[in-house]
């Protein structure tokens, strides 16, 4: 009776161990999405420009303690705060948390070694004194002297590095230089492009202010980042009225609630993406905020090229129209009808492309076909062999 005993608690036992695997495997069946997304952390780098020794901008010079280094301070911690509250999942790590001087190699480690999934860069402009409003940048090639003078203002910081020339491949008196170095974070361009429209639909939508777009230009500080990056300056000191705005706890409140629901809302449309591979395409910006490559600043201006000059020998251009970790099949019903898709993977990403042309003319018509199938953030982009080069660039060759 005694082995009996034991064997029967063994039977019970080794069923109660299957039992338990098989709920599991239920439960994985039915949610595998959800069991593993709660376990997914999110990890954002706040990093408030400037500090230390480097004060920034010093604003109108109405009040003696006004310096850029402490208000994006204090937005960061702010935004850090709200996520920290009301998002959980999300890690947020600082590249300073109090008024001290980093380098700006520094503050893109402090990114990658976190493996970080978004990293947002805050500052405050300076300029005439009737300059106002928000405006976000995304890494690439200065698209006009506004953005080439906002970008030389933010890099200059580097002068007060010591052998700054041992971490930068940019030269600060040859702002030029930062063009090798774009096509280093150009893997991330839509995403970035994304969040940046996202943040300053927000500014306005939240923060009630204005907005002077996205943009491009070569910031050191992206280039350093390995992840979708953007450098958003968050008004003008020089302006009385927004100097006045966000020295408020009020204002930098509003500005911090902003960036807040901008990060928000870019994580949720991953999560969606990732989650539902039938809403693959990128969504589309409101009209507040430019969109595509081509037009993220309104003053850039586009090579004039003789009409029979528009085929470029050994180059390829590509309309990219949408990029996801979802191994999506190409057929015309997931791309709202558009045919001959081409999938790439670039790291853990795919890419999903139409057209495939050396002649400028018909990458255009298949940019526009995209734009009419509501792919209004698709953009152009070139490759020579399996290089991915810049098409201002290209376009630049035949001027």
């Amino acid at each position: 009776m005694r082995v009996n005993s034991q064997q029967n608690n063994k039977n019970v036992f080794l069923f109660s161990k299957k039992l338990i695997l098989l709920c599991l495997l239920g439960l994985i069946a039915i949610s595998p999405v959800s069991i593993f997304a709660q376990n997914k952390t999110f990890t954002v780098v706040l990093d408030p420009g400037h500090g230390g020794k480097d004060p920034g901008t010093i604003g109108t010079k109405r009040y003696k303690t006004i310096f850029e280094k402490d208000i994006v301070l204090s937005v960061a911690l702010k935004v850090g705060a709200l996520l920290e509250k009301e998002m959980p999942n999300v890690k947020v790590i600082y590249t300073r948390k109090t008024d001290v001087f980093v380098e700006l190699h520094k503050r893109g480690e402090i990114a990658n070694k976190a493996d970080a999934d978004l990293f947002i860069s805050i500052h405050i402009n300076a300029a005439t004194p009737t300059a106002k409003g928000t405006e976000t940048y995304v890494l690439g090639v200065h698209r006009n002297e506004s953005n080439l003078a906002v970008a030389k203002m933010e890099n200059d910081v580097i002068l007060m590095e010591s052998n700054y020339e041992k971490h930068y491949a940019y030269n600060p008196n040859d702002p030029s230089s930062i063009i090798g170095l774009t096509l280093m974070q150009e893997d991330f361009l839509d995403q970035s492009i994304r969040m940046a429209k996202i943040l300053e639909k927000s500014f306005i939508d939240i923060g009630n202010r204005n907005s002077k777009g996205v943009k491009q230009a070569g910031f050191v500080v992206l280039h350093q980042s390995y992840m979708p990056a953007i450098l958003t300056e968050i008004g003008f000191l020089s302006n009385k009225e927004e100097e006045d705005f966000l020295r408020t706890e009020d204002g930098q409140n509003k500005m911090a609630q902003s960036m807040f629901g901008a990060i928000k809302k870019y994580k949720s449309e991953l999560d969606h993406n990732n989650n539902d591979p039938s809403n693959i395409e990128i969504i589309e910006a409101e009209n507040q905020v430019e969109s595509t490559e081509q037009a993220i600043d309104k003053t850039e201006t586009i090579p004039i090229v003789k009409e029979n000059q528009r085929n470029y020998e050994g180059v390829i251009f590509k309309v990219q129209i949408a990029s996801s970790k979802n191994n999506l099949d190409t057929k015309a019903s997931n791309f709202k009808g558009l045919e001959g898709i081409e999938r790439v993977k670039t790291g853990d990403h795919y890419k999903y492309y139409l057209g495939k042309t050396s002649n400028y003319d018909e990458i255009l018509i298949s940019r526009e076909k995209a734009t009419s199938k509501g792919y209004t953030d698709c953009f152009i982009v070139a490759f020579k062999g399996n290089e991915r080069v810049s098409v201002t660039d290209v376009l630049n060759s035949k001027k």
